[in-house]
This record gives C-alpha cells, structure tokens and sequence, in this order.
C-alpha cells in the first residue's frame, strides 16, 4: 500500500505527479481537518537509525520510505522494514500511489545479495520483500523476486520471508517462479474494488488480481491481500472485496485508511471511524481469515511477523 507520513501529508510535492482523472467525492475532507485519532510520533532511536544507515550503505530501497508510510518510525525503531527491490521507478501510474513513475533503470542483478546481506546485518526473524511494478520485463521481475528469497535463505536460515508481488501481468510462469521458492506468505494487493478499480488503478485488472491469488493458493501458498479504504467504495463494495479473497481462501487479509499524498493525486473520499475498521475485522475472522489486521494506519506489511506460522 501506498501512503504519506502525517507530517508530510499537506506537501504538494512529489517526484512525478500522478494526475487523477476523478473529482472530489461529496465527503471529500481536507487533509488539513485530519481526525483525531490520525496521531504519529515521529522519533528515531537506534535501532531505526541502524535501519537507515543499512540500507544507505548497500544501496537498497524501503517501500516504507518510497511510499510515505506513516509506521515508518514505529516499525523501524522494532527492526522491521519493507524491502522494495528492482529500483524505484514504477511502470504503472495509480491514482493513489506515491512512488514515482516513468522509465526503469536496468535491473540491478546484484541486488539479491546485498537484501540477504541486510537482513544478516540487520538480525531480522521475518523479512518482507516487494517491489515497482515492471511491466517491461518478459517476466515482470519474479526471477529477481526468485533470487532474492533464495540468496536471503542462503544467509538467513531461519528467516521468514512474505513477498508482496505485483499481478505479473496474469503471467503464469512469473507466478510459478515465486512460489517455487517457497515463501512463507504469497501477498498481493487487491488494493480496492471492483468498481473502482478501472479508474483507480488502469494498469490493473480486478479479476486478474483475484485469480493470481487462486492460483497462488492452488500452488500451496498461503496467501494475504490488502485493500485500501476512503477512495470512494461503499462499505458494502468492500465487504464484497472481502468474500471475493475468501472465496479463493485468501488466508490474510490487511485493511487500511488511504490518505492523499500530494494534491496531484486522488483526494480522500471519507475517513473511516476506527469502529468501523474494527467491525470489518470481526466480520473479516467470521468469513475464515486466519488473520485480519483492520486499523486506520494498517499498511500491508504491518504487524507482519505475527501473521507467519512458525
């Protein structure tokens, strides 16, 4: 998921603009009238500043940096982050999405090594690993996410690892690849729904997404999505998003409240109350989810390590 630190949400800058296409929804809230329960503590301490220095030193990037998340402090100072590999330039333009857009840079196949080195330095029980979009690439990536798992075992056995890949485009193969590697979670995105989708994210498909993760689960994956709220979907739409994951018996489910990253982007539609996030938890763990996390500032890879059976 894409999202903006609190104490960046009224920047207007951004790297590249993601024009949106859509208005206003007639409960648009401005950012500057954030809810109450909207509070982050930004602090570094050592083990954040050990997370920074790391990544800095072999050259690698954080989702958690790329798109703004407002945990970014919490999850650092606890020694957890969120790997984003194959650069930084993403090939698909989402109306909600901070990372930039545009032309790649040519695959780093160094990369893999220098991951695994981190995670070695850095001690970690459970890795999460995602990346761009790269639609440019016969296979979208998943050899680079393939070699990654496998040279992050290599240094790390007792590792786990999630991976939060993109739809590959419906790539069978690419799939196949990633899942040979055997990850303890198979994560992708729904991001959000149905009707939204083609407005929302154009590059995307909505069944295209639901059917990866059939064929993720099929191939003995346990499988986690997330989706986003506050882009416009009724509660109803996303109660429908939630039994079509189970319907393929998405296993882990994460859902969060989006927040606009810059003015460019796709404004807040509603900002949910944290009783209803709670009461789509319920109602998600009732549908089969072995695990639910439902909160405003719920990112994908939040709270992580505790979805993982050892």
């Amino acid at each position: 998921m894409s999202f903006v630190p609190l104490d960046q949400l009224r920047s207007s800058s951004a790297t590249t603009p993601h024009p949106s296409p859509l208005t206003p929804h007639s409960s648009s809230i401005s950012s500057s009238r954030l809810p109450a329960w909207f509070k982050v503590t930004a602090k570094t301490g050592p083990d954040y500043l050990d997370i920074k220095q790391t990544m800095e030193r072999l050259k690698l990037h954080t989702i958690c940096e790329e798109a703004r998340c407002p945990n970014r402090w919490e999850c650092w100072n606890a020694r957890t982050a969120t790997f984003l590999i194959l650069g930084d330039i993403c090939t698909r333009r989402c109306h909600y999405c901070s990372v930039e857009t545009g032309r790649p840079n040519a695959v780093d196949h160094d990369e893999p090594p220098r991951v695994a080195e981190a995670i070695q330095a850095l001690g970690l029980r459970h890795a999460v690993i995602t990346s761009v979009n790269r639609d440019e690439l016969p296979d979208g990536g998943a050899s680079v996410f393939a070699e990654t798992i496998r040279q992050t075992r290599r240094l790390n056995s007792t590792c786990t690892i999630e991976v939060l890949i993109p739809d590959f485009e419906g790539n069978e193969k690419a799939l196949a690849a990633v899942c040979a590697e055997k990850p303890e979670i198979l994560n992708h995105n729904i991001e959000t729904v149905k009707r939204l989708f083609p407005s929302i994210r154009p590059q995307g498909k909505y069944q295209r997404s639901i059917d990866l993760l059939a064929r993720a689960k099929l191939q003995g994956m346990t499988t986690k999505s997330g989706l986003i709220l506050g882009m416009g979907e009724t509660i109803a739409e996303a109660r429908e998003v939630m039994r079509d994951l189970r319907a393929v018996n998405c296993d882990i489910m994460t859902v969060g409240q989006y927040l606009q990253p810059t003015r460019e982007h796709l404004p807040v539609a509603k900002f949910y109350d944290p009783s209803e996030f709670a009461l789509l938890k319920e109602e998600g763990l009732a549908m089969g989810f072995s695990h639910v996390e439902s909160g405003p500032l719920v990112r994908s890879s939040y709270h992580a390590e505790q979805q993982v059976s050892r």
